[in-house]
């Protein structure tokens, strides 16, 4: 693992004593360092909330079918998918940090083009490069989310994924706001892009630098070399996880409008109450992870998962679907922070490769999940695609509690 550039600290400590433990560095220090990898999570989970919370909006613009859909949602894992092999090696060779900062302007500047399509085509080119570009973003922020971890003596791994799905919650209030002005999505877009410039530049100096790394021997930065079999099966609970997240992404607004037949603006309800209680999880992540252990947090939040969408399933009502939301988002909310940081903290791999692994196993839920979803949907009923995505919770505890993987940690 990298070792931490101290030399940043310079601002508030002699030279002499650049070297010394984190806890002479002063306090607020440490906290603005935190709050600047805190605000880049939002960035980059306020960007995605930003297309999630329109995709309603774009597919009867375009007038698209749920298969329609479907199709098109696959483009943005696509894009990331490929990106994966690249995205950790980049990251690696260039830092974290310098990766961050840009990678989060262009994530940004390609959402204002998904405001822009009046073709299906144009719309799923769009997703393709947004979502090619925001893993190069994902990779080193997460890894940004680990070298600043290390300056602490205190879990705070869960506060970071908190600001993602805080950012998820508060891109779903601007979505309202933006509907009730009667503005297009570009337009919509276009204000997160400025929101975002002004966030970069007054955060960008804070971030962690991080000293380079020799190439370790056998691994040589490759992708395709895991050295580490633990990060399979990370990548395995990440990947149900993550398929549970990518349909609350992605069709709550369709289901809520379609099935539950919320009016109006209540159609954006689920989403907004998924992502509140998903915000929650998180902050409560380092608590919960500290009082119970990670193994049990992970059990727990399996099978709170599979609960919440067979309840959504049953129960397709106002009140009781916006509840059963809600147990999804808190059910998916910790299993991401505490697996990106044990596999983050490998001793076998670098901190960049490992994520890039579990990355790329994992967001194959995002690139399986949508598609299945809609073609499940136009066979049968949406309904029906929920309650099948709904094992992949029992699926989460069930690998959990066979392996033990996180009785270490």
């Amino acid at each position: 693992m990298p070792l931490l550039d101290y030399s940043f600290l310079s601002k508030v400590l002699p030279k002499a004593k650049i070297k010394k433990s984190f806890k002479k560095v002063k306090q607020s220090y440490l906290i603005r360092i935190r709050i600047a990898t805190s605000l880049f999570f939002f960035g980059m989970g306020f960007c995605f909330a930003t297309w999630a919370s329109r995709i309603p909006d774009l597919k009867l613009s375009l007038n698209l079918s749920e298969s329609d859909l479907g199709s098109i949602l696959f483009a943005l894992p696509a894009g990331q998918l490929i990106a994966m092999p690249l995205s950790g090696i980049v990251v690696a060779k260039y830092g974290s940090r310098k990766i961050a900062i840009l990678g989060l302007f262009v994530y940004a500047f390609f959402l204002t083009l998904l405001g822009l399509p009046t073709e299906s085509w144009q719309l799923a080119l769009g997703l393709f490069l947004f979502g090619f570009f925001g893993n190069f973003c994902n990779i080193a922020v997460n890894s940004q989310g680990v070298f600043t971890q290390q300056l602490f003596d205190k879990p705070i791994t869960g506060s970071f994924h908190g600001s993602w799905s805080l950012a998820g919650f508060s891109g779903a209030l601007l979505a309202l706001l933006m509907l009730f002005l009667k503005l297009t999505p570009f337009q919509h877009f276009l204000i997160v892009l400025l929101i975002i410039t002004i966030l970069i530049a007054t955060n960008y100096s804070f971030l962690v630098k991080v000293k380079p790394q020799k190439p370790v021997e056998k691994e040589k930065t490759s992708f395709f070399k895991i050295q580490d079999k633990n990060l399979i099966w990370f990548g395995l609970i990440c990947f149900f996880c993550m398929a549970s997240e990518g349909i609350m992404f992605d069709w709550s607004g369709v289901y809520f409008k379609e099935i539950v037949k919320a009016p109006g603006a209540l159609a954006i309800l689920g989403y907004t109450s998924f992502m509140i209680t998903m915000a929650i999880g998180r902050f409560l992540s380092d608590f919960l992870v500290r009082k119970f252990g990670s193994r049990k947090v992970i059990l727990t939040s399996g099978f709170v998962i599979s609960i919440g969408l067979y309840c959504a399933v049953l129960f397709p009502y106002l009140i009781t679907c916006t509840l059963a939301f809600m147990m999804v988002g808190f059910g998916v909310s910790n299993v991401i922070p505490i697996v990106f940081n044990a596999a983050g903290n490998s001793k076998k791999v670098s901190t960049s490769i490992a994520l890039t692994i579990v990355s790329s196993i994992s967001f194959m839920g995002f690139l399986i999940g949508p598609p299945i979803i809609g073609y499940i949907a136009e066979l049968t009923s949406l309904k029906y695609s929920f309650a099948f995505i709904g094992v992949f919770g029992l699926l989460i505890s069930g690998l959990t509690y066979q392996l033990k993987l996180f009785k270490e940690l």
